[in-house]
């Protein structure tokens, strides 16, 4: 008897009308949570904003896989383009998909391993820590350098001084302003998930 590779049926799931419907909802959804951000900062800088809006992309995954959690992710940031537009060319659309993607992808691997609270939770924590560390690197190799386009290195660095002296450079700017603003709020996203996902999961199933 042939034995189903669990992960592997999750990640390439059937694609059917019913998943892309639920898939949709789920994509504008996260929209809405977009626009309900905020800043946070005691930790990061005025410009860079708190939302929830990898919840949908995260219940997704856990209910219909992997590749489900990243169409969210990218539906939610086209129709965020159309709707609200840009301010920075893309750039900081482009770091919400990646970064999203980032939390969700290992997170619903794991959850699709065993389904279980503890595989959910686990899946949660090694979520924010692949995020917070893939973030670190691509925001200071790629994302900030592109953001100082559109706005001075140097007053992006002094946003972050402005919260604690330990921020010096671009570097320290990550370390000690980004990273914990990128593990909070996986955790606010994960808390948020474990409390919803077994109540609307039934929905999704269906």
């Amino acid at each position: 008897m042939n034995r189903v590779n669990p992960i592997a049926s999750s990640v390439g799931p059937k694609v059917t009308t019913k998943s892309m419907t639920k898939i949709s909802v789920l994509s504008v959804i996260a929209l809405i949570l977009m626009y309900i951000d905020f800043p946070v900062t005691f930790i990061a800088p005025n410009f860079i904003k708190m939302d929830i809006s990898d919840v949908p992309a995260l219940i997704g995954g856990f209910a219909m896989g992997p590749m489900a959690g990243v169409s969210i992710e990218g539906i939610k940031v086209v129709l965020e383009i159309i709707f609200k537009g840009t301010t920075t060319g893309g750039v900081g659309e482009l770091s919400n998909f990646l970064v999203g993607c980032a939390f969700v992808v290992p997170a619903s691997l794991i959850y699709h391993y065993k389904k279980s609270y503890r595989t959910a939770f686990i899946g949660l924590l090694v979520g924010i820590m692949t995020m917070t560390l893939f973030a670190t690197i691509s925001n200071y190799f790629f994302i900030f350098p592109l953001y100082a386009k559109f706005m001075p290195m140097e007053t992006i660095v002094a946003a972050g001084s402005a919260i604690t002296s330990k921020v010096t450079d671009l570097w320290t700017l990550m370390v000690y302003c980004m990273a914990p603003f990128n593990i909070l709020k996986g955790l606010a996203a994960s808390a948020v998930t474990m409390v919803l996902y077994k109540r609307v999961s039934p929905i999704l199933h269906r």
